[in-house]
C-alpha cells in the first residue's frame, strides 16, 4: 500500500529505480520489488507505460487531452479525460485560469492541458493549448433566410450564429428551438451546422426545458436493460423485514410532490421521543452493478423542472414500487431514534421493514390541522399522529437553536402554470413549521446513519459544508461593516452568522444581508472525507432520506445494509475505494442539475415579464458594476441588468 500511495502520488509513470531508491530498497532485495510490481499489475492496481514505467491505475498523465463538460453559474469549469478506458468512472477535473493571453474555453472544447493532482482525489487543470474551438453539438433557434437558415445559440456569450444549408435543416421552421451539429468550415464559411432534432417552437413554454435538458446533457433516456429489470420488479416479501404496518407512519410532502419516499411516526416517552423516520427501500431494487443502478449513477439525480421531471429511476421504480403509496405495503430501511426532552439523539437502530403509510398528506393540510382547522383526512390522525410529530420537532427544534446553525431567510419561488402550459403566477413558496418538521427529522435521520456507518467502520460518503475560505469572510465583513454589522475577527461559527442575521430582521437591508452571507459559502460537496457540515452546526453528516432522486442516499443505503447485515445486496466489499472519485462526479452531477432548473425557472421568467414592458416592479439592487446595475425585482425573483447608459445624466 506505501508503494502504491508513493507512485499515486508522483507527476507521472516511474521505474523500479526510484521506487527502490524512494523506500531504501537495495540488492537481492529489488528481485522482490520486481515480483510485487509484477503482481500488483496483475491484479489492476498498476498500469504499465513506455519503458516499463509504471503509474497508478486509473491516473492521468501530468499532460494529457481533457474535454469541457461542464461551466456552472459561478464560472467553475468541469472536465474529464478524452480518453477513458477503465470501468472506474473518471475523475473530474477542475480547469484553473492560466495564461492570460489563452481565451476562456466553451463547453465542448477540447484541450491539451497540464495536470496536477489534488487532495482528495481530481485533479486541477492549465490550459496549453485548446485543439478543437466551440461546441460540437449547440442548442439554438433557427431563423430561414433565403435558401438558408441560421441558428442562434441560445447559450450567453459570444457565440456566433451558425449557417444551415437546406439540406441539413431536417424540416426545422421559423422560430423552432433545435439541437444542432457544427460543420468543418468550408467554401469561406466558418461557422456551419446541420439540425439533428427539432424540440419545438421557441414561444412554446414546453421547450424551456428541453433547451435547458439539452445544453446542460442532462440524460433522460433509460437503457433497455434497465427498462426491462425495473418492468420486472414486484413485491417483497416480509422474510428477513421488522413488521411495521400497524403503526400509524404518513408521508408529508408537498401537493405537487411527485414522489413519495420518506414517512414518518413519532411517540412520547419517559425520556423525551421516539421517533421513526422509513425510507424507500431502493437498495432492494436496484443492485450494485446491474443495469438500472448504471443508469442511476449516469443521472446522479433527479431534475426537477417547473413543467416536467426528469427522474433518476425508471417511473415503475420511482412512482411505483418504491413510492410509499396510502394503504400498500411497501419494504423500507427505517431508523428507530430516540431524542431527549432536548432534542439530542441518544440512540438509533436501523431496520429493513414492511411498512403501510396510513395517508398521504401535504405540508398545508398538516400545518391547518396544527393550527386547529383539520379535514377530512387529518382529522382522525390529528390527536394520535400529527401532534406528536410536532411534539418531536419542538424537542429536535431545541438542539437545532443550542448548536447555532445558519438559517437563511431565502423564500423559495412557486413557478405555477396554466393549463395552456404558459407562467399563470410566480410567488413565494409559504414557508411552513409543516416544512420544518420534516427537514428536522430527516436530518436527524442523516446524523444517526454517518454515526451508525462511523461506529463500525464503514464506508461513508459524507455530505460535507466547509466553512467559508479566508478571503470570502473578510470579503463579507467589509461588505456587513458598511451596512452597519460587526462580524467577529478570526474563526466564524455558524452562531456569529445567525446572530448577523438576528439583527437584520425587519430591516429593510434584511435581504441582501441574507445574501451576502449565502454568497460567501462554501458549495456543499460529498465525498470520503469529513470536514463536518458547517451551515448545520454538525460534526457528521450525510444524505440517506432520498435514494429514489440521490444517488449518495443509495450508497449510504446499501453501506448500512451491508454494515448491519440486513441483507446480500448491500454496499460491495471494495466500493469504499472508489468513493473520493464517485463524491466528485456526483457532485458534478447535483452542480449540472441545478444550473439545469436555474436555465429553466429564467426562461419561463422571461416569457412571463415578456408581455409587460412598461410596468412597473418594485425591487433591489443585487449588483453593481462598471457597466449598470444588477436589479433583482421583489415579487417573482427575476435578475436583471440597467446599463448605466440608460440611467439618468448625473454623476454615480
Amino acid at each position: 500500500q506505501q508503494i502504491l500511495d508513493f507512485i499515486a502520488e508522483s507527476p507521472g509513470p516511474i521505474g523500479k529505480r526510484e521506487i527502490a531508491r524512494a523506500f531504501g530498497i537495495r540488492g537481492g532485495a529489488r528481485i522482490a520489488l520486481k515480483a510485487v510490481l509484477k503482481e500488483m499489475q496483475n491484479e489492476g492496481l498498476l498500469d504499465r507505460g513506455a519503458r516499463r514505467r509504471v503509474r497508478a491505475a486509473g491516473a492521468l498523465p501530468p499532460v494529457a487531452v481533457i474535454d469541457v463538460i461542464e461551466i456552472d453559474a459561478d464560472g467553475d469549469v468541469s472536465c474529464r479525460p478524452a480518453r477513458w478506458e477503465s470501468e472506474s468512472p473518471p475523475p473530474v477535473i477542475y480547469l484553473r485560469s492560466g495564461r492570460q493571453a489563452i481565451a476562456a474555453p466553451s463547453k465542448g472544447d477540447r484541450i491539451l492541458a497540464r495536470l496536477k493532482k489534488v487532495p482528495g482525489g481530481g485533479y486541477d487543470a492549465e490550459i496549453i493549448r485548446v485543439l478543437g474551438s466551440g461546441p460540437r453539438v449547440m442548442i439554438g433557434v433557427y431563423t430561414r433566410r433565403g435558401a438558408h437558415g441560421v441558428i442562434r445559440p441560445t447559450s450567453r456569450g459570444r457565440t456566433p450564429d451558425y449557417t444551415v444549408a437546406a439540406q441539413h435543416r431536417a424540416g426545422a421552421r421559423d422560430g423552432d428551438v433545435v439541437v444542432a451539429e457544427a460543420l468543418p468550415a468550408a467554401r469561406g464559411l466558418d461557422n456551419r451546422a446541420k439540425i439533428v432534432e427539432r424540440l419545438g417552437p421557441i414561444d412554446d413554454p414546453a421547450t424551456y426545458s428541453l433547451i435547458a435538458i439539452h445544453s446542460r446533457e442532462i440524460p433522460v433516456e433509460f437503457s433497455p436493460d434497465a427498462m426491462a429489470v425495473a418492468a420486472a420488479a414486484g413485491p417483497m416479501t416480509l422474510e428477513g423485514r421488522t413488521d411495521l404496518r400497524d403503526l400509524a407512519l404518513v408521508t408529508i410532502d408537498g401537493a405537487d410532490a411527485r414522489d413519495y419516499d420518506d414517512a414518518v411516526w413519532a411517540q412520547k416517552d419517559a425520556a423525551g421521543w421516539r421517533i421513526i423516520v422509513a425510507i424507500a427501500d431502493v437498495a432492494a431494487y436496484v443492485r450494485p452493478g446491474d443495469a438500472l443502478d448504471r443508469d442511476a449513477y449516469e443521472h446522479g439525480t433527479s431534475v426537477y423542472f417547473p413543467d416536467r421531471v426528469v427522474p433518476m429511476l425508471p417511473e415503475a421504480i420511482s412512482n411505483g414500487w418504491c413510492s410509499l403509496l396510502p394503504g400498500e405495503d411497501r419494504p423500507c430501511l427505517a431508523v428507530r431514534l430516540a431524542i431527549g426532552s432536548d432534542g439530542v439523539l441518544r440512540g438509533h437502530e436501523f431496520i429493513r421493514a414492511t411498512m403501510r403509510s396510513a395517508a398521504r398528506l401535504t405540508y398545508e393540510q398538516v400545518q391547518q390541522a396544527r393550527d386547529g382547522a383539520p379535514d377530512a383526512d387529518t382529522a382522525p390522525l390529528a390527536t394520535r399522529v400529527i401532534e406528536p410529530l410536532y411534539g418531536a420537532y419542538k424537542a429536535l427544534l431545541k438542539a437545532r437553536e443550542a448548536r447555532g446553525t445558519l438559517d437563511l431567510d431565502l423564500p423559495e419561488l412557486a413557478i405555477s402554470l396554466g393549463q395552456n402550459g404558459h407562467v399563470a403566477a410566480i410567488a413565494p413558496r409559504p414557508r411552513l413549521d409543516s416544512h420544518r418538521l420534516i427537514e428536522e427529522f430527516m436530518i436527524a435521520a442523516n446524523v444517526a446513519a454517518a454515526q451508525s456507518l462511523e461506529a463500525l467502520g464503514a464506508p461513508v460518503m459524507y455530505r460535507a459544508h466547509e466553512a467559508p475560505a479566508m478571503d470570502k469572510l473578510e470579503a463579507l465583513r467589509q461588505s456587513l461593516s458598511g451596512l452597519g454589522y460587526k462580524l467577529v475577527k478570526g474563526a466564524v461559527r455558524p452562531a456569529h452568522l445567525s446572530g448577523i442575521l438576528a439583527q437584520a430582521v425587519d430591516q429593510d437591508n434584511a435581504h441582501l444581508v441574507n445574501q451576502l452571507i449565502l454568497r460567501s459559502q462554501s458549495k456543499a460537496v460529498y465525498g470520503p472525507d469529513n470536514p463536518g457540515h458547517f451551515g448545520l452546526a454538525l460534526s457528521r453528516y450525510c444524505h440517506f432520506t432520498s435514494p429514489i432522486r440521490r444517488y449518495p442516499d443509495l450508497l449510504i443505503h446499501r453501506a448500512l445494509i451491508a454494515a448491519h447485515r440486513l441483507g446480500g445486496d448491500g454496499l460491495p466489499p471494495d466500493s469504499g475505494a472508489k468513493f473520493t472519485d464517485m463524491g466528485l462526479s456526483l457532485s458534478q452531477k447535483e452542480r449540472r442539475a441545478e444550473a439545469a432548473e436555474r436555465e429553466a425557472r429564467s426562461r419561463y421568467m422571461t416569457a412571463y415579464l415578456a408581455d409587460r414592458i412598461g410596468a412597473r416592479f418594485s425591487g433591489r439592487i443585487s449588483g453593481v458594476t462598471g457597466f449598470g446595475l444588477f436589479v433583482t425585482l421583489d415579487d417573482i425573483g427575476a435578475d436583471g441588468l440597467i446599463p448605466i447608459s440608460t440611467l439618468p445624466q448625473d454623476f454615480y
